[in-house]
């Protein structure tokens, strides 16, 4: 899952009354609202299951972060919060406390940072109610763990492990799985493989060539299609594209400067279909994303780009990843486009990436 330097010292320091563990049958998580986020949870999510073996869990997420806690091997079960949707507004939110209210909830762990997470749970009479005492939250909550400036400064998923930890839960086996495709995935991913008129027993490739948070994370397109053709040409592989719908700038690109026929999945899958896909892929290469983040959870070798952003602080977690980045004098900028002349991406070349792809590659799966 890791390595031991998260489990060193803990850095946030716990206030009020413990966590009381021992004395919780049903227990809401309320989680993160973006896949990346979600993924960065999971070794807490273990280190939960690792304290209360007998507990139900039950993640509360919204719907498109739903299947990634529904493959966690350490959540019975996932409930969505539907927003937008019957759950959206004061109405909304009242009518969700009012749901989990008749559901038996005996405590509660805010991996969410809101204000309105301890509201809702308040309202729903969930008497043990634990999380960071962020966003003026601290009052709400039963066991509430103030955040050290440390804490900003590691690793994310670090964040969320080092908050469970201070509620008293124990440091997971770092060889725990993060995600685990159910038996499933493999049809699905055989049944959309055959209806874009794809061999299911082809070895795959996937790529993700955008980015949410603005273009100074995402490496160039022509780069992206040279990494496809090599793939496709030494391997035999057939490239898969992911993306959102709001990718398919980025997809378009790197098909229009690829010789290889790519299938261009950008927001024409679900999120379920997307995973059952990308755990069937030898290699996955991708900008620092949210689906770079599900490929090294799932254990598919990943080789992750990094430009603007900070590996430090949101580098894959996984057994088999690979990250290029090329430190410059201005990054981590974390800015949304650069103001420069881009030279963390430029910097890195094609062979950079086929290099550690064709390592990753030929040690097969």
């Amino acid at each position: 899952m890791t390595d031991d330097t998260f489990f060193q010292s803990p850095l946030p320091v716990r206030h009020r009354r413990p966590f009381p563990a021992r004395a919780i049958r049903r227990l809401l998580v309320r989680g993160t609202n973006w896949i990346g986020d979600a993924i960065l949870t999971l070794p807490a999510m273990a280190a939960i299951r690792e304290g209360m073996p007998e507990a139900r869990i039950t993640v509360l997420a919204k719907p498109w972060v739903g299947e990634v806690y529904r493959i966690c091997p350490h959540a019975d079960e996932v409930l969505t919060f539907q927003e937008p949707g019957i759950h959206a507004g004061v109405p909304g939110r009242l009518r969700l406390a009012r749901d989990l209210r008749g559901m038996g909830f005996d405590g509660a762990i805010l991996l969410q940072n809101a204000i309105e997470a301890a509201l809702v749970t308040l309202l729903a009479g969930i008497p043990v109610r634990a999380g960071y005492n962020t966003d003026a939250r601290g009052l709400l909550l039963t066991s509430s763990v103030r955040r050290s400036r440390e804490i900003l400064r590691v690793h994310q998923s670090r964040y969320y492990l080092e908050m469970v930890r201070a509620l008293g839960f124990p440091p997971p086996d770092p060889a725990t799985p993060l995600l685990v495709p159910p038996v499933e995935y493999g049809d699905l991913a055989e049944k959309v493989l055959r209806e874009r008129g794809c061999d299911p027993d082809a070895p795959l490739a996937g790529i993700a060539p955008g980015a949410a948070y603005g273009p100074a994370k995402r490496w160039y397109p022509d780069r992206f299609a040279a990494v496809a053709d090599s793939l496709a040409d030494e391997f035999g592989a057939r490239i898969l594209v992911f993306g959102s719908a709001g990718d398919r700038d980025s997809t378009e690109a790197v098909q229009a400067g690829a010789r290889t026929r790519l299938v261009d999945l950008a927001g024409r899958t679900s999120l379920r279909e997307a995973l059952a896909l990308i755990s069937r892929c030898r290699i996955f290469v991708s900008n620092d994303s949210g689906l770079m983040h599900v490929a090294a959870a799932l254990g598919i070798p990943t080789v992750a780009i990094f430009g603007s952003t900070n590996p430090v602080t949101t580098g894959p977690m996984g057994p088999r990843f690979s990250v290029i980045r090329r430190p410059m004098d201005c990054s981590p900028c974390l800015r949304e486009t650069c103001p420069e002349d881009f030279r963390c991406m430029s910097a890195i070349t094609a062979e950079d990436v086929l290099r550690e792809a064709r390592s990753l590659f030929g040690g097969g799966r």
